[in-house]
């Protein structure tokens, strides 16, 4: 294995562990551009940050790599409405346009980089 490879997992599962963290640190954030068709918000937040840390940390074992990127993979899918969503408050406010339309094609990137551990 080179170390593309091994960093590799280690950086998504950063990545993720982070994000999951990010949740509970600042849930005003995620609840601000969670749409509003989603029940119990509060509690939709807690469980999306604790998924991502459970599938951050499952990265980090051999045993577990395919399993959390599938994982990773569902989420981002699911994950993905809350993006659009977030989108269009920013091109209705005329702030962060750019950067939240930029974040929709990054969605993509994100499940090509874990479908390399399938």
């Amino acid at each position: 294995m080179d170390s593309s490879q091994s960093i590799s997992p280690l950086l998504m599962a950063a990545f993720y562990i982070f994000a999951g963290v990010s949740h509970f640190a600042s849930p005003k954030f995620f609840l601000k551009i969670m749409p509003q068709w989603v029940p119990k918000p509060k509690m939709v937040n807690f469980l999306v940050g604790l998924i991502e840390v459970a599938l951050g940390v499952a990265m980090l074992f051999v045993q577990t790599r395919t399993m959390a990127a599938w994982g990773i993979i569902a989420l981002l899918i699911a994950v993905f409405p809350a993006n659009i969503y977030h989108y269009q408050l920013a091109r209705q406010k005329g702030k962060q346009v750019v950067a939240t339309l930029f974040r929709l094609p990054i969605q993509a990137l994100l499940i090509y980089w874990a479908y390399s551990f399938v």
